[in-house]
């Protein structure tokens, strides 16, 4: 296949917040082209090919995070690569395990219409109300193309085709992409609060841990709905359960989806990191990212 260096010749947009979700992405490309020439061009974008489909990857500036500036990132590639008709936002976030989802570190959400939202809802976008909250930052829903291809993937899933594992393999030679021991996998109560000045969960009260039955393989899994986005680090398990539940049942809290989803017809799929509680670490974000990374991969090619 000839490699493309024309700036039109892109239709997938495909948008990172940090370092490690943009270099689990370029693994996944099946063919990598010459970078076009752009005019006025403050942002490093990666282009090239997955199946049939032209790619291009653009990450946010180191530092950066949330809404306003996935805004910027996702107006400036539009404008440098005026053929992009939908993106996808791939990363990590913070999970919402429940009785209803069970949901473990490495798993992937995707957005998905549900419970009367289209996906993702802006959670620090709302109106109080005599009976309550109400929130005002509903977001367009993704695109028939991307829920088409999604249908399908999803179905392949469900008839027990899961090709993730291909996908992730093509990590397999960096070290830091590995899998954490599943003993790290670790969900707290969500009103016991991590240790002050703690950097791991070793002083952290066994007792206060919520017992889950293993799983019978390390394969990730896929779950399917509502994802909130706003502004502020969630870090906090009680204000993640009832934020979650005011949104009849969001999986996922995460910080940039919110700026795109009225510029693209977008898809967010998000590797799950941590619970999105005080005992937060860093230390399965590589992992998460690469589980986004090859969930995305996938999707794409059932384009």
């Amino acid at each position: 296949m000839t490699s493309s260096t024309d700036r039109y010749d892109y239709t997938i947009g495909w948008i990172c917040a940090l370092p490690i979700e943009y270099a689990a992405a370029q693994e996944m490309l099946d063919e990598k082209h010459p970078c076009p020439a752009l005019p006025h061009n403050f942002i490093v974008y990666t282009v090239g090919r997955i199946g049939v489909q032209n790619v291009v990857l653009g990450c946010l500036p180191p530092g950066q995070m949330g809404t306003v500036p996935a805004t910027a990132v996702v107006t400036h590639m539009k404008r440098m690569f005026p053929s992009v008709k939908c993106a996808l936002m791939v990363g990590i976030g913070g999970g919402v395990p429940s009785r209803y989802a069970d949901i473990r570190l490495g798993d992937i959400v995707v957005s998905h219409p549900a419970n009367g939202h289209n996906g993702v809802v802006q959670y620090d976008c709302s109106r109080v109300t005599p009976r309550g909250f109400h929130w005002t930052g509903t977001l367009a829903s993704p695109s028939d193309t991307l829920l088409r291809a999604l249908a399908t993937l999803r179905y392949n899933q469900n008839q027990g085709r899961n090709n993730l594992m291909p996908h992730l393999s093509k990590l397999g030679r960096f070290s830091i992409f590995n899998r954490p021991h599943a003993e790290s996998d670790v969900l707290f109560e969500a009103d016991y609060h991590h240790p002050r000045r703690e950097v791991d969960c070793v002083s952290c009260v066994p007792a206060k841990q919520i017992r889950r039955a293993p799983r019978t393989n390390a394969s990730p899994k896929a779950h399917y709905g509502t994802i909130a986005s706003g502004n502020a680090v969630m870090r906090d398990g009680v204000t993640r359960d009832r934020i979650s539940s005011d949104l009849k049942g969001a999986l996922c809290f995460e910080m940039e989806a919110a700026g795109l989803m009225n510029f693209f017809p977008c898809l967010v799929i998000r590797g799950i990191c941590d619970y999105a509680d005080s005992h937060k670490n860093k230390s399965w974000q590589p992992y998460a990212a690469a589980t986004a990374a090859a969930y995305a991969k996938e999707l794409l090619l059932q384009m």
